[in-house]
Order: C-alpha cells, then structure tokens, then sequence
C-alpha cells in the first residue's frame, strides 16, 4: 500500500474492527481511515487521490475499452483484467481507473479501491460485502452523490469480475 501522511492510532475498546472480513490490503484501509478523526478523513481521501496511478498506455491509447461509471460526478472510467483460469486458477484481477486530476475526491475513491483490491482473486472480489464503502466513515465528510458514485465503482468491479468468472 502507498505511504500516506496520516498516522494510525490505535483502536479503541472491544469493538469490532471496522476491516473486519475483508480482504488484508482493503482492511488496513479501512482501519486507516477509522483510526484518524472524522475531520481529518477528507484530507487522508485527498492523500490517496495522488497516489492513483496513470492508466497502462494499451487503455491511455484505447479509452473506449473502459467503462464509464454514471454515478461519479465526474468522468470517471474503469477496467478490471481477470487472469485466465488456465494461467492463475485464482483467477487475480487487476484494476484500472482514469479519474480526472480536478477531482480529487473521486481519485481518492478509485485509489483506495485500486489499492485495496488490486492483485486479490476474483472470487475475493465478487464476494465484498455490501457495505464497505460505508466502512471508510467517509458518509458525514463527502456527499450521498459522491458516496454514490464509489458505490457505482465498486459495483462495476464486481459486475465485470463476476461477468469474467462466468464466461
């Protein structure tokens, strides 16, 4: 995972863990943003907007091999490469975002998405539970639209990985 500035504190009590059931690199994310103040998650969200990384130039040349994501209010697209079942029977993903730089909320998103959830097996993917961009607490800091528009990315990946494990 990308170094951020923020600093994890630790948990507090016998509560659950906010990463609880998902995936190591998505969990620790999660936790990150739990462990920092409410009014300080935004300013981590725009930490890992500048960590998202360029597209591969075989999708930079080709844009319309991406899917655009409606629920973003900004033009926001992705890709998800699934190995084949005969070369990685785990079946790893790969993602890829292209988010505009003027917004950084919607990179921040996409990053931690790709960050979280890059190089884990599809089935891992397809099986996310529901809630996790609830997870990050980001619901008082960023707008419903915007929360909506993660949720719209997240969808996508797990349609599209879903889509290749049944082909």
């Amino acid at each position: 995972m990308t170094e951020h500035l923020m600093t994890s504190a630790p948990g507090a009590g016998d509560a659950p863990s906010p990463g609880e059931g998902l995936p190591p690199a998505l969990a620790e994310i999660v936790e990150e943003f739990d462990a920092v103040p409410e009014r300080d998650r935004l300013q981590l969200l725009l930490e890992f907007s500048r960590s998202l990384p360029a597209l591969p130039e075989r999708y930079a040349a080709h844009p319309e091999l991406l899917e655009p994501v409606p629920e973003c209010q900004s033009p926001v697209f992705l890709v998800t490469e699934v190995a084949d079942a005969a070369d990685d029977p785990e079946r790893t993903v790969h993602l890829h975002f292209s988010a505009p730089p003027e917004a950084p909320t919607t990179r921040g998103f996409a990053s931690i998405l790709r960050e979280g959830l890059d190089g884990l097996p599809a089935q891992t993917i397809v099986d996310l539970p529901d809630d996790v961009c609830s997870r990050l607490g980001l619901d008082q800091v960023v707008s419903r639209l915007r929360m909506r528009g993660m949720l719209g990315m997240l969808g996508r990946i797990k349609r599209q990985v879903g889509e290749s494990l049944a082909a």
